[in-house]
């Protein structure tokens, strides 16, 4: 429900769409099954753009806490400005990469510091430190809040190649906001939470395999060599539960490789349609438009996930469930559809000339850091909050 009411939806109107959309006779959990039906539904919208924390604030009854909660979000947009400011005046690198160079006229030094008070507010926010990607993978649906405010970051970035649009037609906006169908339609299955429990469930068993087989030897020193084979048994079906658990690991780690190609690939052409999105609304706040809808392959069901966690039978004979296995033979076709984006070649505007690179760069690891940096220059604290402290005898964060 949040995540319609942040994609400009009523949250009631999605819940009786879903209960409408299909018979619920002879469902077992009836919250379960809109819930499911909503999901289908609501995970793929764009969030809307948001405004500023103070704008945000609800009215509650009690006027303490409205007073606590108003000059809390102040506190929030005073600190979301100096995290510009800051960006300013020292460049971090993931600001100079995101935005460019710090511009000289006083009014595009601004902008420029509004853009990146956007996407340093929202590093600042998730613990994104990353000096080479300014924001990041885009998070998953489950998180509503985390995934509007990725999006403004996203926004703050501006389109492919620092595009302007403010200049285009609205009909040119549409058809740019269009292809973001296009581009989100080839898009793999999002499989990090299953990669994450299956990780984890390889870890288990392979920590079971140690304390079995310790446990074991243990029982063969004190004579009691039935106990001692019991252990052993046990070792054994967990290392072939581990065999198990490190073949799923391998495909979905595949999947979620083809997934960061993916990004990466079209991130230039999905940041435009976001910017188109965005130049719509602003030039026409009158209209309702829907929100930007995804393609993108629906999420890993509850009954999908479950397969995972009954790898009982021998390897030899294990085979992956159905679902996995449909994945993984769909990505040869991912595979030459990748290929065929990376050999699109941008023509130069003189045809004697050779072209220009690939239209669209595929994303390389750049070199990494040194392990030792200097430190960073601390975002000033904010003074209402620091004569505050000094008042309650607090030391200064």
């Amino acid at each position: 429900m949040r995540a319609a009411e942040l994609a400009g939806q009523d949250p009631a109107m999605a819940v009786r769409d879903a209960v409408r959309s299909h018979d619920l006779a002879g469902a077992g959990d009836i919250p379960a099954v809109t819930d499911a039906r909503m999901r289908r539904s609501v995970n793929t919208m764009t969030p809307r753009p948001t405004s500023r924390w103070a704008d945000r604030v609800p009215d509650p009854s009690d006027p303490e806490v409205r007073e606590y909660l108003g000059e809390l979000a102040t506190l929030m947009d005073e600190r979301r400005d100096r995290i510009g400011q800051h960006a300013a005046e020292h460049q971090p690198a993931w600001a100079i990469k995101a935005l460019g160079p710090v511009p000289g006229d006083p009014s595009e030094r601004e902008r420029w510091q509004e853009r990146a008070s956007a996407i340093g507010a929202y590093r600042e926010l998730f613990g994104h430190d990353d000096e080479r990607q300014p924001i990041g993978a885009e998070p998953v649906a489950d998180h509503p809040e985390k995934r509007a405010l990725c999006y403004e970051a996203w926004r703050a970035l501006g389109p492919a190649d620092d595009t302007d649009l403010r200049d285009r037609t609205d009909g040119s906006l549409w058809l740019i906001r269009d292809q973001y169908q296009a581009e989100t339609a080839w898009a793999p299955k999002h499989v990090g939470r299953e990669l994450g429990y299956v990780r984890a469930s390889t870890e288990d068993a392979r920590l079971r395999v140690i304390r079995s087989r310790a446990e074991a030897e243990v029982a063969r020193k004190a004579g009691d060599h039935e106990l001692g084979a019991q252990h052993e048994q046990q070792a054994e079906r967990s290392r072939l539960q581990e065999s198990v658990y490190r073949m799923q690991e391998s495909i979905l780690a595949g999947l979620m490789d083809d997934r960061r190609a993916w990004e990466a690939a079209t991130e230039a052409q999905r940041r435009l349609t976001v910017a188109a999105d965005a130049e719509l609304r602003r030039r026409n706040p009158e209209i309702k438009m829907e929100p930007l809808q995804s393609a993108e392959p629906d999420e890993v069901t509850d009954e999908q996930r479950t397969e995972l966690d009954s790898p009982h039978q021998e390897q030899h004979d294990y085979l992956p469930p159905a679902w996995m296995q449909q994945l993984a033979e769909a990505r040869k076709a991912f595979s030459e559809k990748i290929a065929e984006r990376h050999g699109v070649m941008q023509p130069h505007e003189d045809p004697d000339y050779e072209d220009l690179g690939p239209a669209f760069p595929s994303w390389q690891q750049a070199d990494r850091d040194a392990v030792l940096q200097p430190p960073k220059p601390p975002i000033p604290t904010s003074d209402r909050l620091a004569e505050r402290q000094a008042e309650a005898g607090e030391p200064e964060l």
